[in-house]
């Protein structure tokens, strides 16, 4: 069997399925995007995620939820092989992203991180003007289109336009910090991904320039699939289609390794979790 990533459709050259069960997860309701089994994530000797599995549904939001520690941002990376990134890591276990193996030997990693953005917890525009942070990725990548047009066409996605059509020439470091984040979402979503991955996108923000990135987020999810890592279950609730909850075991060594506990529909998880431990999380009891 050979799998290629490539620009433009996903090509799988042949099929394949194993013969394990699949995890219970939240009603089907829309196609799989990431099938996740038996995901556990290593620093050198340290076992920071254990035994996941995980489907990600396309045009939904999925959020990650937990206490600190727990490995929602070490799951996150591990979409789009951000994890290749940290010396020392290691990831074990199955990562399918539209039947195809990410981890796979045929995989170009740049291309994955292409077709699956990213956003960062604190807004990290490039020092240099708002027309520029939009046009620098896909030039890199190759792409010859209208820049003019790229640009008008992401910031009108991020709801950024109307705020900074006069300011292209100007430093994106000049931008609010909302804006910057807004900014950074048109940025990502400028190289046309399939997925865009959001790590704490508020936890800097004040609560208007949260309340446009949820808004924005609510939006976006018509065009693309998102997975957003939050602390704030509050934002979970408001946002997104199905919560993951993770967790923490701490072993006898002090050794702290994130586990999935529990992953339904949003309303399911907040209402009506299967799971005590759940249920006190949510309810403030422990975390």
């Amino acid at each position: 069997m050979s799998i290629r990533l490539e620009s433009g459709p996903v090509v799988v050259d042949s099929a394949f399925s194993t013969g394990a069960s699949p995890p219970p997860t939240a009603p089907e309701t829309a196609p799989v995007i990431f099938d996740i089994k038996g995901l556990n994530v290593y620093y050198r000797d340290f076992h920071a995620v254990a035994d996941t599995d995980l489907d990600i549904h396309q045009h939904e939001i999925t959020a990650l939820i937990g206490p600190s520690g727990c490995g929602k941002s070490t799951v996150l990376r591990c979409f789009n092989r951000m994890n290749d990134l940290i010396e020392g890591a290691r990831v074990e276990g199955r990562v399918l992203y539209h039947g195809i193996d990410l981890y796979g030997p045929a995989v170009d990693a740049v291309e994955v991180r292409r077709r699956i953005g990213m956003v960062f917890q604190k807004p990290n525009p490039f020092p240099k003007s708002v027309y520029d942070n939009i046009v620098f990725g896909p030039k890199v990548a190759g792409w010859k289109g209208n820049p003019d047009d790229l640009v008008e066409e992401s910031l009108r996605r991020a709801a950024l336009w109307d705020e900074v059509k006069d300011k292209l020439d100007s430093s994106a470091l000049d931008l609010s910090g909302g804006q910057q984040q807004r900014l950074c979402i048109a940025r990502a979503i400028a190289t046309s991904p399939d997925v865009v991955l959001m790590d704490e996108p508020c936890s800097a923000l004040d609560p208007i320039a949260t309340y446009r990135i949820e808004t924005l987020m609510r939006e976006l999810k018509e065009r693309y699939t998102i997975v957003v890592v939050t602390h704030n279950m509050q934002q979970a609730a408001r946002v997104s289609d199905r919560t993951a909850f993770f967790s923490v075991d701490v072993g006898d060594n002090g050794q702290r390794t994130g586990r999935l506990v529990e992953y339904d529909s949003t309303d399911q998880v907040f209402t009506a979790p299967s799971l005590k431990e759940t249920e006190d999380y949510i309810t403030g009891r422990f975390g």
